[in-house]
């Protein structure tokens, strides 16, 4: 592999409506990230948590830090991720301030329990994970959050809510894995074709 060295490289600035028209194509799984204890609670909706170790379990997630969810998280030390189901645009909907909501105004209309860490965990999420802060990491507008997972609520359900070109879709194990295999690849390929 030919590696170009720094200096001879001619660096083009980025404008930020080409990264975000390339951060479109990027499909990611909706969340809606929670923070808080009592009635000092908020959520918001998210697409950037991700896994990062397996033992211990760990996860990030990347927040902006005006998000009214970034001072919560550093003061109590725990936030939640609810996994978004296919028919849980409304929440995820409402968790975006869509309707004006904020704040705990954002809960109503769904059902929560409260986390050993006191976060609320929505019932009926595809997967509901109550995390403690380990560490945040602070760049440029954003911080990034690396919560140990303290536990998980499961769900059985298929459908989950996605985020792809602007806009929300389903992806359905079942459904889709179905329709892929109608127009997928044949098992036998020939050899030299």
């Amino acid at each position: 592999m030919n590696v170009v060295p720094r200096d001879l490289m001619t660096e083009i600035p980025v404008s930020s409506a080409d990264f975000r028209g390339a951060m479109r194509h990027l499909t990611g799984g909706v969340s809606i990230i929670t923070a808080g204890r009592g009635k000092d609670i908020t959520g918001m909706t998210v697409t950037s948590v991700t896994s990062l170790s397996v033992e211990p379990p760990t996860l990030l997630v990347s927040i902006n830090r005006d998000a009214s969810s970034f001072p919560l998280i550093r003061r109590y030390g725990a936030f939640g991720v609810n996994m978004l189901t296919a028919d849980q645009l409304d929440v995820a909907e409402r968790f975006a301030g869509k309707g004006g909501l904020k704040g705990a105004d954002r809960f109503p209309g769904s059902q929560w329990v409260t986390a050993v860490s006191g976060v609320p965990l929505l019932v009926g999420a595809l997967s509901a994970v109550d995390c403690e802060v380990e560490e945040i990491v602070e760049r440029h507008s954003h911080g990034i959050v690396i919560g140990r997972v303290r536990s998980v609520r499961n769900s059985a359900r298929n459908a989950a809510l996605a985020y792809w070109h602007g806009q929300y879709v389903a992806v359905d194990r079942d459904e889709d894995a179905a329709t892929l295999a109608d127009v997928s690849v044949p098992t036998r390929v020939r050899r030299g074709v």
